[in-house]
Parts: structure tokens; C-alpha cells; sequence
């Protein structure tokens, strides 16, 4: 009987810690499990088992129980617009610098972030100022203030030919 109260009492602690990764369905769970447990030990009570050490565990699986129940209350009955700061940032738009030269590719930074990056109007020296334009999973389209072609505009680099936005 003991063997069984143990588990009971770990699975309620360990789904509890689960819960603030996973999210409030596991507290949930948590909070049938430490019902369970306290049902248990009340049966074990009415057995004549040390009365009190299962009172000390019977209060402290109620304070978790009731505990996780109300994060799991909270969390499932919050309205969709409570987790609005999760949202992805939208890149375009956004500007940044040039980290190397962009000889029609190199690397951006954008919001304190390293993004590989294709330039959309030349050549763009390392430090000069970009804007996004786009925005493909991990790789940005970005445009350049200050390129090769705008300084030299008798050069014809690869990526010369492109129109601006």
C-alpha cells in the first residue's frame, strides 16, 4: 500500500514540474492524479496505517492538487488574446546592417539576429544600413541604402539588373 501511495505522490509531483513546460492540460492531469493519491490515502487511513503521516501527506497532496488545479483553471479559461506577445515579429520592413559583404549574398543583422540574406539591388559592403523586403524561413531579401551600383554607377554587378521595390 505504501509502494503505491509513493507513486502516486511522485506521478502528481513530476506531471505538476511537466506542467509549466507543457501547459495546462498536464496540470490538469495533475490535479485528477493528486485526487487519486488523496482518495488513496484516505483508504489507507480508514486501514489504521500511521494516521499521522498520512494526515501530513493527505494535506500536502491537497495543497498541490488544489495548486495545479487553479494553474490549469487559469490557463485553460484564458481568452486567446492572453498569449498576443507570443506572435512572431514579422521581419519585412525591419532594417538592420550588413555583418559581411553582400555580393548578392553574405549575412544581415536584424533585431540582434544573424539572418543569411540575398541583396536585391548590388553589392552592399559590410556596415552599411539594409532594409528587409522579404522574408523566406531563415534566408531574408533584403535592400541596401548604400550599394556599389548607387557609388560607382557605371559598374554592372550581378544583381544590378534587378528593379527596386
Amino acid at each position: 500500500m505504501w509502494l503505491v501511495a509513493g507513486l502516486l505522490l511522485g506521478l502528481v509531483v513530476f506531471v505538476a514540474l511537466l506542467g509549466f513546460h507543457t501547459g495546462p492540460h498536464t496540470h490538469l492531469v495533475a490535479g485528477v492524479l493528486g485526487v487519486a493519491a488523496a482518495i488513496w490515502l484516505v483508504v489507507m487511513a480508514f486501514e489504521g496505517r500511521s494516521l499521522s503521516i498520512l494526515l501530513v501527506l493527505l494535506g500536502t497532496v491537497l495543497a498541490i492538487s488544489v495548486g495545479v488545479g487553479v494553474l490549469a483553471w487559469k490557463g485553460l479559461s484564458a481568452p486567446p488574446t492572453a498569449n498576443i506577445g507570443l506572435r512572431r515579429r514579422t521581419l519585412e520592413g525591419a532594417e538592420g546592417t550588413a555583418v559581411t559583404d553582400l555580393d548578392l549574398h553574405g549575412v544581415v543583422r536584424v533585431h540582434g539576429e544573424n539572418w543569411s540574406a540575398e541583396s536585391l539591388n548590388g553589392t552592399i559592403k559590410a556596415g552599411a544600413r539594409i532594409q528587409v523586403i522579404n522574408a523566406e524561413g531563415v534566408h531574408l531579401e533584403v535592400w541596401g541604402e548604400e550599394t556599389e551600383e548607387r557609388l560607382n554607377p557605371g559598374s554592372t554587378e550581378s544583381g544590378s539588373d534587378r528593379s527596386q521595390p
